[in-house]
């Protein structure tokens, strides 16, 4: 018997009609009701479907009759096309038919980005409502790169190594750049509200992929990102500057630069808190970091979740940095797995999973302090839960003598640590590397230090000026070459609890104390029995300190 039943075929005919209808009546260039919404085919606008030619009249025109009509579908069916900058209107949906692709002009005269050129954009709107970019086509930013020395930017820690060994500067930068002004975003949308971004796949983009500022209400789901993971420096996946209630979904974003960027600048407008943000179930690849909570942040960052995602083949899987005023606040990072590599010398990152920093501007470009610069911001309330991470660097969590991090919490986190032998330099010292920190919990967390390994490494787990640690179940291995390189390491910390932490086989100290301002150290139902040397506690140390020390 048939699938379909007797008593559905009319149904189905009915439907299947309908579909056949108004298929003909886009090709056709009828403007037809879709669900209540008229629909405009950009052919029947002048479009040719053939990439030599400029399509921007055509669609543009089809954008404005749409909006004119009070909204509706704009129509790209399948076919070649090449445009500069698209105006869009609130109400409008552009759909891009699978088939469809939809070039960036590589004429930068087609770009009009209202003075301010860090907006050029292919498709460009501003204080919009209601407006919608989906289907199965594609867009593709036609992003050309070429290698060159590095002579222009300024000193920094990979540039100053590469150099002291003796090796080429060679790098990639955008085809163009410095003379050429204009490297459009494939999408830039500021002040809008109720956007949604779906099923495109938005290729090889010569900027930030997809830029947003002070959006409300935004929606990316089962979108392709991709961009070269050698070549493509500056080109993000999606930023957020001053975006609130947005949501990532279901995305695959693979891109020279960081995959999603969170910040609060002043660039185009006024910065405001970017909150309320969820990225959920995608896979994030990227040259330089996964998730980025960037160094740019003036009014704060706060209320962000990301859960259910895979990090595979990232420089680094999360960076927290903030130094321009801006703190970073409420977030939560669920049930990931995190593989990290190593990329050339001139992308930022070592192959950590994380890496936090807060520091004045002068502080991040290592040039003399401007006045009235902003001290270290905060970075508070950070929850880290169920990741299985595999590294090639530290992560770092480092707060400021002035501003410590507080309330980090690392639950059932399990981290393996090998080095790059291919790598010309290596930073990495401790897997995990917490300094200027306070209220920090540790439950249930392994790090393993494994071959090929580096003779810069030291500790699985190291604090330093850490005030209230609480590490609870605690299991590692170091590299285990003397007292010098415990599994365990604590220096200047006060306030700390230490229980349930178990020695491995082989271990030759588990746990070592140092520093004068080092107090109130509790251990407790620990099993150090598999040390040589459960707890060494330097001379620098007052008396009395360490408490607790016998352990099974």
């Amino acid at each position: 018997m048939s699938l379909i039943s007797c008593c559905s075929r009319r149904a189905w005919s009915s439907r299947s009609l309908s579909g056949l209808l108004l298929a003909f009546a886009l090709s056709a260039g009828f403007h037809v009701e879709a669900a209540g919404r008229k629909v405009f085919n950009i052919k029947n606008f002048g479009a040719t479907g053939r990439k030599s030619d400029d399509a921007r009249p055509a669609i543009q025109k089809a954008i404005d009759a749409c909006a004119a009509a009070g909204g509706g579908v704009v129509v790209l069916p399948p076919g070649e096309y090449t445009s500069g900058t698209l105006d869009l209107r609130s109400h409008i949906r552009v759909h891009l038919e699978a088939g469809a692709t939809l070039f960036a002009t590589q004429n930068t005269n087609g770009y009009d980005y209202r003075g301010i050129s860090s907006r050029a954009a292919l498709f460009y709107g501003e204080n919009l409502e209601k407006v919608a970019i989906d289907g199965q086509g594609i867009v593709d930013g036609q992003a050309e790169y070429e290698w060159r020395p590095d002579d222009f930017e300024r000193n920094y820690d990979h540039k100053t190594k590469m150099e002291s060994l003796g090796k080429s500067l060679m790098r990639s930068v955008p085809k163009g750049f410095p003379k050429q002004e204009i490297f459009p975003h494939l999408l830039w949308l500021g002040g809008c509200k109720d956007v949604k971004v779906a099923g495109l796949n938005f290729l090889h983009a010569p900027n930030w992929t997809i830029s947003l500022y002070a959006c409300d209400r935004v929606i990316f789901d089962q979108l392709y990102i991709y961009t070269s993971l050698k070549e493509a420096v500056w080109a993000d996946g999606i930023d957020l500057d001053s975006c609130r209630d947005v949501l990532v979904a279901n995305c695959v974003i693979e891109t020279g630069d960081d995959c999603v960027a969170l910040v609060s600048q002043n660039w185009w407008g006024p910065p405001r808190i970017c909150e309320n943000i969820s990225i959920t179930n995608c896979r994030l690849s990227s040259a330089s970091a996964g998730v980025k909570f960037s160094e740019g942040n003036r009014a704060g960052v706060r209320n962000v979740q990301v859960s259910n995602t895979l990090f595979n083949n990232v420089n680094r899987g999360f960076v927290f940095c903030t130094a321009m005023g801006g703190s970073i606040s409420n977030v939560t990072l669920s049930n990931l797995t995190i593989n990290c590599n190593r990329f050339d010398w001139f992308w930022a990152g070592d192959g950590q999973p994380f890496r936090f920093r807060t520091c004045r501007l002068s502080e991040l470009t290592g040039e003399p302090p401007e006045p009235g610069e902003a001290p270290p911001p905060a970075i508070r309330n950070i929850t880290i839960r169920n990741v299985n991470a595999r590294a090639k660097g530290s992560s770092l969590f480092y707060g400021h003598p002035e501003n410590f991090l507080d309330g980090v919490n690392l639950e059932n986190v399990k981290l393996f640590l090998a080095t790059d032998t291919s790598a010309p330099y290596e930073f990495a010292e401790h897997a995990l590397d917490f300094r200027h920190a306070k209220n920090v919990r540790l439950k249930d967390v392994e790090v393993f230090l494994e071959t090929p390994a580096s003779e810069s490494w030291k500790s699985a787990l190291f604090f330093e000026d850490v005030q209230r640690l609480d590490l609870d179940g605690f299991t590692g291995a170091g590299i285990q070459r003397s007292a010098e390189t415990p599994v365990l390491g604590l220096k200047q910390v006060s306030g700390a609890n230490l229980r349930n932490c178990r020695a491995l086989q082989g271990t030759e100290v588990f746990l070592r104390v140092n520093g004068p301002a080092s107090r109130d150290i509790r251990l407790g139902n620990n099993h150090l029995s598999e040390a040589r040397v459960p707890v060494k506690v330097d001379d620098d140390v007052p008396p009395g300190v360490v408490k607790g020390m016998r352990s099974e």
